[in-house]
């Protein structure tokens, strides 16, 4: 067997493994998700105390990104997403044992710590892959994450449905996710520096090129975390919606947005980043101007269809062209995970705030108005610096572990 057939064959496991890393990260989020209303109730804490602890994850996650690229130059790419990916699965058991505020806080500011690392060593390794292939292969990587939320949020729901005690159901839930998660590790690239490759620092600002890329990914998970907490209250508070039909709103658009994901690599490597992402921006406008001046559920509805449409791919190709933006991928890729981050824990709260002052429907013109800087910015994500290289070839981003 040549070398390059056997190079294929190690690229295209290592794709498969990364989406079941990818699955096994987004099952953990909505086993989570699910049963939330459980965990505020055993730690005893009111709403407004619930939504302080909640910012906790993305405070962890934001402090704790620039620390993942260090360690995978520590122990190499494959040893750390194992490592990483454990403590992450296995964190998912903390917030439940929570008895108290303090140690509500504390628990989810390790499960978003965690949960940030394991994340930008996965798109790292992610990137790399499609580097290898030499084809968009991140919008569908995303997509699995989707069906991975999506999977766990449907066992959380069963278990609160059975009243099981969550502190169980997540004991259980985090056995098989470490088990998987850690098998699926074991197909990823082994990717080790260089003896003369420069470690990445501790904690350094994003380069600039990873802010400008991170402000598009702010605008598409703004959107997306507007849609997702408010949609269902837009067709119920703004038009007189059943309560069915808004959830039915809310579960459609994350079906279209995981759907979206699949069918977006092919888009990508037809028309490119850029153009799908300008393209993808005047979906999501159409898409918001259609839920502001919708005076029916069916039109509402299909506005936040288009909406989820036009954001599905952007943040994958956010951190793609992360992690071909300059010498450093983990940094880059880190930072705008960092950004994406940050406007997922304030958009529902702006988008509420904002509708207390005027009404949902200004709110979602605000929604309609970053996505139209989708379409206009969209130049960010032109790649500056690596391209592609074929497969049988490494990448600049890490090199070959057999060099």
């Amino acid at each position: 067997m040549s070398d390059v057939v056997r190079e294929h064959r190690e690229v295209k496991h290592a794709r498969y493994a990364v989406a079941a890393v990818f699955a096994v990260h987004g099952a953990v989020t909505g086993s989570f998700a699910t049963r939330v209303p459980w965990i505020q109730d055993h730690a005893s804490v009111s709403a407004g105390q619930l939504g302080l602890a909640l910012a906790f994850p993305a405070l962890g996650a934001s402090l704790a990104m620039p620390l993942a690229g260090r360690i995978s130059h520590r122990f190499g790419a494959r040893t750390a997403l194992r490592g990483l990916i454990a403590l992450w699965t296995l964190s998912l058991t903390l917030p439940s044992l929570a008895p108290g505020l303090p140690a509500l806080c504390t628990a989810l500011f390790v499960y978003g710590a965690t949960a940030g690392m394991a994340d930008v060593a996965m798109n790292a390794l992610g990137v790399e892959v499609e580097n290898r292939l030499s084809r968009s292969i991140m919008s569908g990587l995303h997509g699995w994450w989707s069906v991975g939320a999506l999977v766990g949020s449907a066992g959380g729901t069963l278990a609160a449905h059975l009243e099981t005690d969550a502190r169980l159901h997540h004991a259980l839930a985090a056995a098989v996710l470490t088990v998987l998660g850690l098998v699926a590790c074991h197909w990823v690239l082994d990717l080790q520096p260089t003896e003369d490759e420069e470690p990445p620092p501790r904690f350094a600002l994003p380069p600039k090129s990873a802010v400008l890329i991170g402000a598009i990914g702010f605008c598409a998970v703004f959107a997306e975390g507007a849609s997702l907490d408010w949609s269902a209250v837009y067709l119920e508070d703004e038009l007189g919606s059943s309560a069915a039909l808004a959830a039915a709103c809310t579960t459609g658009f994350t079906l279209t947005m995981a759907l979206a994901r699949f069918a977006g690599d092919r888009v990508v490597d037809r028309f490119g980043a850029v153009r799908t992402v300008r393209w993808s921006g005047v979906l999501a406008a159409l898409g918001g101007l259609l839920i502001v001046v919708a005076d029916h559920p069916a039109a509402a509805m299909t506005g936040f269809a288009l909406m989820g449409l036009g954001i599905a791919v952007v943040v994958p190709l956010c951190f793609a062209a992360a992690g071909r933006s300059g010498p450093n991928p983990s940094q880059a890729i880190a930072g705008v995970a960092t950004i994406t981050y940050t406007s997922g824990l304030i958009a529902p709260s702006a988008i509420g705030s904002l509708a207390q002052a005027t009404s949902l429907v200004v709110s979602f013109g605000l929604v309609t108005a970053l996505a139209c800087g989708l379409a206009v910015f969209a130049g960010v994500l032109r790649s500056s610096g690596r391209q592609h290289p074929k497969v049988g070839q490494a990448s600049a981003a890490v090199p070959d572990p057999r060099a």
